[in-house]
Order: structure tokens, then C-alpha cells, then sequence
């Protein structure tokens, strides 16, 4: 019986999957559509995101990560087995070995839920690798040299930070506010301030184009529709930068304060080599504009955004694949 490789950054928003000597096969969003009437799943990914705030009573539209962690079992299991058999349509009769990347601040019975979910899903053994640690490999950080490097992964359900040195992790902390609580935000102030109720996508859409975690003097403006609540009626607003600016400082403040703790808990050799070269930042959040220099600003220490931030973490499941023994350290978890 043969056997492939397969790593799977398991997201909160978007689950991508990585196929060595093949890249990224997959960058799709974790969502799934179920039909209520017999419980059959209609959708996963990007159909099933189309669906969102536009399907009727008889179809159920859910993300079953929360917090970048399993909310909905079954449907977890069923969505990865999906993304497996997709990225090996050739090969299903091949037997895999999955990595899937968890929080730092994962407990146990989450750890086993994921481990049951890959196999289940038809995976011959599974390893479980921290996001960070797979965030700092996939953006080209040399975790294994004996130079501490602090890497900050923005991702959907949460934000990941952790400094790495001799091949481990020397301290890290997770909290559980990324793009998903921003776009929540986003949607409060809109509904609170202009009286406007609008979803989850045109949150997303406004955070991508013209949102700031900084005030900028340049500010952008972006056109946006929805339900009046006072009328019911169709309503259009216009909406600056720096009201979205506004709208997500609780959110970056969170994320400010766990990038603080990890700062104060890392021995002051380490800190010094941070300084020295920076913070790397990952994930999906590391997209919205500014966030480098928010983060510069709050921690006095130079912040960078990574090459394909979006990409780092499963780009990391691919080389800790194919170099297991290097990188056996930071296995969590083998079944």
C-alpha cells in the first residue's frame, strides 16, 4: 500500500492544504453547507461560501471551526475528508499521512478531536504541529539556529505568537481574536453608529479594502449596502478608513497585550535577538494594511509582514513533511 504526505493548515476561515512536490492544491474557505431535510451535505468550501446570507431555511450554512478550533465534529470530519479526496482525485487509493496544524493553547480533548477527525476522514496516521511553529517554517525563519525569532500568526479564529530558538518553542500564548472577531466588529459598529445591519461579507469586503489598524491622514473610502433598521428598507452608507480604525481597536488591542505577555515571559538574550531582527508576521490578519506598523508602534520592536502571509502555515506543513526528522521536536502528536 503506497502512502502520500498531506498538511493541512485547518482554519478557522479558510483551510488550505499542501501536497509535497505539488504546493498548495487547495485554498478554500471552511465552511459547509447541509440540507436539513436529510442531512446530506450540499456544499463545502468555496460553494458552500457562496451561500452565506443567501440560503433559505432548508439549507444550514456553518463554519464548524470556532476559535480555530473543532465546534461541530461530524462536520469537521466531513470537510476534511472532503479536502483529502480532492487533493488526491488520482490517488484515493493511496494511504496519507496528514499533518494538520492546531492553537498553542490547544487542550487535550480539542487535541484528540482533531487527531480523530483525521483519521476518520481516511488518514493513516496524523501529526499535530503548533500554528507558529509552522507559520516560522513556512516564512523561511531558521527555527532550528540558535537565534531567538518571534513570529505573530493573525489568523482567523485566533492570533498565534510564539519565539522559537534551537529547534523549539521558548514561550508562547495564544488569544482568541483574529479576522473573524475584526469582521464582527466591523458589522457592530456599522449597526450601532449608521444605523445599517450588514453580514458577515461585506464586513470581510470592507476590512480588505479600506481598513486600517492605524488613523491615516489619506483616508480611503468605501460605498456599502444594507437594511436600514429603523425603516427596513435598503439603505447605503459611505464608510472611511478611520471609522474602521475605530470600529477594531478593541480587537488590536488584544492582540497588542499577547504579544506583550510573551515579550515579558522571553529571557532578555532572547528579547535582545528580536530586536535585532524583528517580528515576523503571518496569517490572513497580517493583510490588513498597517498592521506592521501598529505593532511596530505599541511594542518598539520593527514588525514585518511576511512573503504570502496567507500561505505560510501550510507552506510550514509541507517542509516539516518532508523533513520529519528534523523537525520531530515539534511534533505534537503522532497516531
Amino acid at each position: 500500500m503506497f502512502t502520500k504526505k498531506i498538511g493541512i493548515d485547518l482554519g478557522t476561515t479558510n483551510t488550505l492544504v499542501f501536497v509535497p512536490g505539488n504546493g498548495i492544491r487547495i485554498n478554500e474557505p471552511s465552511v459547509v453547507a447541509i440540507s436539513l431535510f436529510d442531512n446530506r451535505i450540499m456544499a463545502v468550501g468555496s460553494l458552500a461560501k457562496e451561500m452565506v446570507g443567501r440560503a433559505p431555511d432548508s439549507i444550514s450554512v456553518v463554519k464548524p471551526l470556532k476559535d480555530g478550533v473543532i465546534a461541530d465534529y461530524k462536520v469537521t470530519q466531513a470537510m476534511i475528508r472532503y479536502f483529502i479526496n480532492k487533493s488526491f482525485s488520482k490517488f484515493n487509493f493511496f494511504k496519507k499521512e496528514v499533518l494538520i496544524s492546531v492553537p498553542v493553547a490547544i487542550s487535550s480533548t480539542e487535541r484528540r478531536a482533531v487527531i480523530e477527525a483525521g483519521m476518520n476522514a481516511g488518514a493513516k496516521s496524523v501529526y499535530l504541529v503548533k500554528e507558529p511553529v509552522l507559520a516560522a517554517i513556512g516564512a523561511g525563519i531558521p527555527i532550528n539556529s540558535s537565534y531567538g525569532h518571534m513570529v505573530v500568526n493573525i489568523g482567523g479564529g485566533t492570533t498565534e505568537v510564539a519565539v522559537v530558538s534551537l529547534g523549539g518553542v521558548v514561550t508562547s500564548a495564544g488569544v482568541r481574536v483574529g479576522g473573524n472577531k475584526i469582521d464582527q466588529a466591523i458589522i457592530d459598529y456599522v449597526k450601532k453608529k449608521h444605523i445599517l445591519a450588514s453580514g458577515e461579507r461585506t464586513a470581510e469586503l470592507i476590512k480588505f479594502n479600506i481598513g486600517t489598524a492605524v488613523r491615516v491622514q489619506n483616508e480611503e473610502t468605501i460605498t456599502i449596502r444594507g437594511r436600514d433598521l429603523v425603516t427596513g428598507l435598503p439603505k447605503t452608507i459611505d464608510l472611511t478608513s478611520n471609522e474602521v480604525n475605530d470600529a477594531i481597536q478593541e480587537q488590536l488591542e488584544e492582540v497588542h497585550l499577547v504579544i506583550k505577555r510573551v515579550l515579558q515571559e522571553t529571557p532578555p538574550e532572547v528579547c535582545a535577538d528580536i530586536i535585532e531582527r524583528g517580528i515576523v508576521m503571518t496569517g490572513g490578519g497580517a493583510l490588513l494594511k498597517n498592521v506592521d506598523v501598529f505593532i511596530t508602534r505599541v511594542t518598539g520592536v520593527p514588525a514585518h509582514v511576511a512573503e504570502e502571509p496567507l500561505l505560510c502555515v501550510a507552506k510550514g506543513t509541507g517542509m516539516v513533511l518532508e523533513n520529519l526528522n528534523i523537525y520531530k521536536r515539534n511534533i505534537i502528536t503522532r497516531r
